[in-house]
């Protein structure tokens, strides 16, 4: 009896492995791979291209020394005040830098810095127009030939705010910008400069990503840029008595320089994904 029951349990035991070794073995459970949330946060830098046209709606002021003009005014110092517009539009293009921290990756509020500096073909040519001059007592209308002018360059330092949908990013821009006048020795100038604009990160394996940062971003904006009131003088002016055009050799007008720039602009991002 003790014989049957030892082989008995024998048989149990085989059996039940057998059993379990025809169960199926349970899988290992799938690894979770987060996929990774887009930030704004990083250094970048990159290059832009657009257009820039005269955005100024005032009149050109200009003083002349006295005995610069052949006419009855017998005052030292006279002001001539023109209709004249600097018409400065033309293409202009050049290159940033900058810095973006984003508070919440994925959607969220966006701050940061970018400095640029912009080669600009702004110009016209020497034409007449009509103005107005006085001595401060007497005034009279004239015929004025004012010299072409140009800008050769600006630049901004700016801060930028925004909002963050994923990759696509809406920003107001505002700060310090420079440049020059184009009409010669003493011409740099300072004032302020606003805008805003839109910008969209592409994907990390973008055909345009010849650096291999961490993303590639197309922006599309506009500035208004206003730069400071001069007031030089005239270095030269004829009046021809039988035409009553007054011609100016050299002038730096006296009012802002105010213009408007639309373009675009590649970036290309280091840093967080």
């Amino acid at each position: 009896m003790k014989k049957l029951l030892t082989s008995f349990a024998a048989f149990t035991a085989l059996t039940a492995a057998a059993t379990a070794a025809d169960l199926p073995r349970r899988a290992a459970p799938p690894v979770f791979v987060p996929v990774p949330v887009f930030t704004w946060t990083g250094a970048y830098f990159g290059i832009n291209a657009g257009y820039g046209f005269d955005a100024g709606s005032n009149s050109d002021r200009y003083v002349l020394p006295g005995g610069s003009v052949l006419n009855s005014f017998t005052r030292d110092t006279l002001v001539l005040t023109t209709n004249n517009n600097n018409n400065l539009e033309g293409f202009v293009g050049g290159g940033q830098v900058g810095y973006n921290y984003q508070f919440t990756p994925g959607s969220g509020l966006v701050v940061g810095l970018e400095a640029d500096a912009q080669y600009t073909d702004f110009g016209n040519k020497s034409r007449l127009v009509n103005g107005s001059i006085t001595d401060g007592v007497d005034t009279a209308s004239v015929r004025v030939r004012v010299p072409g002018n140009e800008m050769n360059f600006f630049g901004t330092v700016r801060g930028r705010v925004g909002y963050a949908f994923d990759r696509v990013l809406f920003y107001g821009t505002g700060g310090f910008a420079y440049g020059d006048g184009g009409t010669g020795r003493d011409d740099f100038r300072t004032g302020y400069t606003a805008g805003g604009g839109i910008e969209y990160a592409m994907p990390v394996d973008s055909f345009l990503n010849f650096f291999r940062s961490s993303a590639v971003t197309l922006k599309v904006e506009g500035l208004y840029v206003n730069l400071e009131n001069k007031g030089n003088t005239t270095e030269r002016s004829v009046l021809n008595p039988a035409t009553g055009v007054l011609s100016l050799s050299r002038s730096v007008t006296a009012r802002e320089s105010e213009f408007a720039v639309v373009r675009a602009g590649l970036n290309y991002k280091f840093g967080s994904y």
